[in-house]
């Protein structure tokens, strides 16, 4: 597929990854039972990440996440002059999606563009239920590096790729029932830069974070999962020499 086509892939499933997700906050903040929980928000997220996945028909090698961009060329499985147009597109549509989002809220009277109402991230005062930095940067590192490491190893072989996107999915809602009391859940810089150019002020100070974190985590699996699959080739070759 020409890079043109693909750029709109990733852009047009990051908005709505993005749409589809901070919706279940944004659009349900004033139900009588107190808006979505963190279950909803979660299974929200998952199921659009699952649902952009297959209607991407790549199913394993759509990111939507420049954390899974970086990922993917780290482990020398993505070419690295595609990973700045890549993580362009996600941003964008992210963006868009966000813009999308808050013109559908804003017809609710009341609605605001704050951390509980739109799904953005935050650490200290605007984390959920208020986690230091450190804490939040370690979270998010970890949890993105867990959510690459799946990424890639769901696409390196075709059996695999037939579940992949379930199996993505199912990932980032278990990691968004984790992350959402401590950052809104976020391991996606696109996901974290659509609400905050919304919300400003503190969301723009505190983004460093939610780009910093995953990215790092990102190209850590990337270094893990070559090597691990280095060593598996290894082994193979050697049981293959052993058996002739």
């Amino acid at each position: 597929m020409k890079l043109g086509k693909r750029l709109a892939v990733e852009g047009a499933g990051t908005a709505w990854l993005v749409f589809a997700g901070c919706a279940a906050t944004a659009l349900s903040a004033s139900l009588p039972a107190q808006g979505c929980n963190m279950l909803e928000m979660a299974v929200a997220f998952g199921f659009a990440l699952t649902v952009a996945n297959y209607a991407a028909d790549r199913a394993a090698s759509a990111h939507f996440n420049p954390a899974v961009t970086i990922g993917y060329a780290v482990s020398r499985r993505f070419p690295v002059r595609d990973v700045g147009p890549y993580i362009v597109a996600q941003t964008l549509g992210a963006i868009l999606g966000a813009a999308l989002l808050v013109r559908v809220a804003s017809g609710r009277p009341g609605f605001s563009v704050a951390v509980s109402d739109f799904g953005s991230n935050g650490y200290d005062d605007h984390s959920p239920t208020e986690y230091a930095v450190s804490a939040v940067f370690m979270l998010e590192l970890a949890m993105s590096f867990a959510f690459v490491y799946v990424h890639l190893l769901m696409s390196s072989t075709a059996a695999r790729r037939k579940a992949a996107p379930l199996a993505v999915g199912a990932c980032l809602a278990a990691i968004y029932l984790i992350a959402i009391p401590v950052s809104n859940g976020g391991a996606n810089p696109a996901r974290s830069t659509g609400p905050a150019l919304f919300v400003g002020e503190w969301a723009l100070d505190q983004l460093w974070l939610f780009w910093a974190a995953p990215i790092l985590g990102g190209a850590a699996a990337g270094i893990v999962y070559r090597l691990v699959s280095r060593q598996h080739s290894q082994a193979l070759s050697a049981q293959l020499r052993d058996g002739i």
